[in-house]
């Protein structure tokens, strides 16, 4: 038990012994906050809750994972065993395998990818006659995982007034059934769906029976459905411990809700608030801008960081010409600094709040030979190969997956042209039947092309005669013998005529081999089904980071992809009106979790910040001049001129909308 609590610091240790009733601990940003949680639920099996009581539920597969090593390693072996821990969605995907049937959902039901979810809207709009150009699949399915994210239902749009709106509820309605007559279900909905199965009196008891703890992992990026989840379960045991800081909550943009943290204690009156305070990673001076930065918000739990690393160098903040000189700046001072001291590539990180930004970085790396990873690439799972084998062994495993069939049915090429795709569609909707079903009764249906028809029900039958194989011991394979089957080598032999590039593809697709085999060795009760759960909850991770690979490159990455990671020295780059904060969450009065973002970018750093603004900016073709962000203002304890800020910003738009530029505002393109 003394080694349990050993180094923990006052309000830590406080944290850990509060073991009934509902807890909140704020944890602020490297406060020790993963050191807190599996101590707590390490203490609390030493007190002798039982390990099957207990869930705990965070946001990644990572998170989890570590935080199951962490408590293994504290308690006697094999006594954490029986914890439910892990994601959101994996927690809601196994009840949904277990009582999907209660709220109409199948119990073999896939779950779609964002890739395929981008198909599903694309047929949805254009079921509805919805042109791309009257609104953007990609932009639909984002306000539509937002409206699920908040609990909405499509018919709350469907008859309002505003045009747009309607449009949007409708997409939202017909993409969904979309989703249910494939059999599939996307990542909301397996939120969505859990709290609906929580409305059935029978389950509900069930898990209340079950989980007489609750635990929840970065409570401030909690959206709606997860919120209710947490709340149903909880609420009658009432032992509910929340972590989390409202200070880092920069996700509601995708709908995460910081007012759930704000209002804990207002949901459980009688919470204990227990504040990490106590920082382990920065310095002093970093601290102190960082405290003075966010201290500008006014809807936040009060705390302050105190830090245990001394005082430190001072944040350096640096104006220069323009983004060139800006990139030219920051690559020389770190070769500068590898050169002159102890640091290694690995310990710097230039930080930035777009996409497009990093752009004249890697141009300055690349010239001057600095190794760099550039965090958000191509993904394993995004590769083309990739994505045709698992839409193979999805439809082996549910033959209704209309969209999986429809990345696949001509792939490699059967003779089966986008007519006949096309046509089975249109009888598909009809008759209410699967688009498996239309080709596989083509004979009934004189629209179809008879050859391409029967080359189609040719297909749908080499899955499935392949279903033998969907047993623990063959899922290697059931994989290899897919690829044999269908031909596939053929669709990489038409696709990469350059062989190095063949080979790379084919390593891929091996690699799917390989973590099936390593699938069947850790899941005693392994089959295609349970493969295909893991490998879509872990593609839903952000990028795994090589560390092995990355162990000697600076680091690029957006402030949001920073978050929850540490360096020893930090760049955060772009710090100007318009860009940190965003002139978009300006205009949407969002400056408090641009705000956040910005703390966020400031408490990565250990050592040393580094800040970097612009005089200038080319914005839409345009040389625009710029303005300092007012939080470089805020960092430093003084008041932002914002008057003058926009003053400068508003002649910047009205530069970049002058004919021929073709920015056009929200209402411009509703129009």
């Amino acid at each position: 038990m003394s080694k349990l609590l050993a180094k923990l610091n006052p309000e830590q240790l406080k944290a850990v012994k509060t073991i009934s009733g509902p807890l909140l601990v704020l944890a602020g940003a490297g406060t020790g906050k993963t050191r807190v949680i599996t101590r707590r639920i390490a203490y609390m099996l030493s007190k002798g809750v039982p390990a099957k009581s207990i869930l705990a539920m965070t946001f990644t597969n990572k998170a989890a994972g570590e935080m199951k090593e962490r408590i293994a390693k504290l308690v006697p072996k094999n006594s954490s065993r029986d914890l439910t821990v892990g994601t959101f969605h994996s927690f809601c995907l196994k009840a949904l395998r277990s009582y999907g049937d209660r709220v109409g959902i199948k119990r073999n039901f896939a779950i779609c990818d964002a890739a395929d979810q981008l198909v599903a809207m694309r047929n949805a709009l254009r079921d509805l006659n919805i042109s791309e150009t009257t609104i953007k699949p990609k932009a639909c399915l984002g306000r539509v995982s937002l409206l699920k994210s908040q609990l909405a239902d499509p018919e709350s749009l469907v008859n309002s007034s505003d045009e747009w709106e309607s449009m949007i509820g409708r997409a939202y309605r017909r993409y969904d059934e979309g989703l249910r007559t494939s059999g599939v279900l996307d990542f909301d909905d397996l939120l969505l769906y859990m709290v609906r199965l929580l409305d059935d009196k029978k389950t509900l008891d069930h898990f209340r029976k079950r989980y007489c703890h609750v635990f929840v992992d970065e409570y401030q990026d909690t959206n709606g459905p997860q919120y209710q989840i947490v709340q149903r379960i909880g609420e009658q045991h009432r032992n509910i411990c929340v972590v989390g800081d409202d200070d880092q909550s920069i996700y509601g943009w995708r709908g995460a809700d910081v007012s759930k943290i704000l209002n804990f204690d207002k949901d459980f009156p009688e919470a204990t608030v227990v504040k990490l305070e106590t920082n382990y990673r920065s310095t002093k001076e970093i601290l102190k801008g960082a405290n003075l930065l966010i201290g500008n918000n006014t809807s936040r739990h009060e705390k302050s960081l105190r830090s245990a690393m001394g005082r430190g160098e001072d944040i350096k903040i640096t104006k220069l010409y323009d983004e060139e000189t800006e990139a030219e700046f920051v690559v020389n001072d770190i070769i500068e600094r590898v050169r002159t001291t102890r640091a290694s590539y690995k310990d710097f990180a230039i930080l930035f709040r777009t996409q497009v930004q990093p752009r004249l970085f890697e141009m300055q790396l690349r010239q001057k030979d600095v190794p760099y990873t550039l965090v958000g690439g191509m993904s394993f799972f995004d590769r083309k190969e990739v994505r045709d084998v698992l839409a193979y062994l999805k439809l082996i495993s549910n033959p209704d997956d209309e969209l999986s069939l429809l990345r696949v049915i001509n792939v490699p090429s059967r003779g089966i042209g986008m007519t006949t795709v096309k046509k089975a569609l249109e009888l598909a909707a009809k008759h209410g039947i699967p688009l498996a079903s239309v080709f596989q009764r083509g004979s009934e249906f004189s629209e179809l092309n008879p050859s391409a028809a029967s080359s189609a029900c040719s297909f749908i039958n080499t899955l499935k005669h392949l279903e033998k194989y969907n047993k623990e011991e063959l899922l290697v394979t059931l994989v290899k013998e897919l690829l044999i089957s269908v031909d596939y080598g053929r669709e990489i032999q038409r696709t990469y005529p350059d062989e190095l590039t063949r080979t790379a593809r084919y390593e891929a697709i091996n690699e799917i081999m390989n973590m099936a085999e390593i699938h069947v060795r850790q899941k005693p009760d392994a089959n295609l089904s349970t493969f295909l759960e893991d490998l879509a909850l872990s593609a839903t991770d952000d990028k795994d980071d090589d560390k092995e690979s990355n162990d000697r490159k600076v680091m690029l990455m957006t402030l949001h992809s920073a978050k929850g990671l540490e360096f020893e020295q930090v760049y955060l780059v772009g710090a100007e009106e318009g860009l940190l904060p965003h002139s978009r969450s300006v205009q949407d009065g969002c400056i408090d979790e641009e705000r956040r973002l910005a703390y966020v970018g400031v408490t990565r750093a250990k050592r040393r910040l580094t800040m970097t603004h612009t005089a200038s900016r080319a914005k839409y073709g345009e040389r625009v001049a710029t303005m300092p962000s007012r939080f470089l203002f805020e960092l430093r304890g003084r008041t932002p001129p914002i008057e003058k800020m926009e003053d400068v910003m508003k002649k910047r738009d009205e530069a970049s909308v002058r004919p021929g530029n073709h920015r056009k505002t929200k209402a411009q393109k509703r129009r």
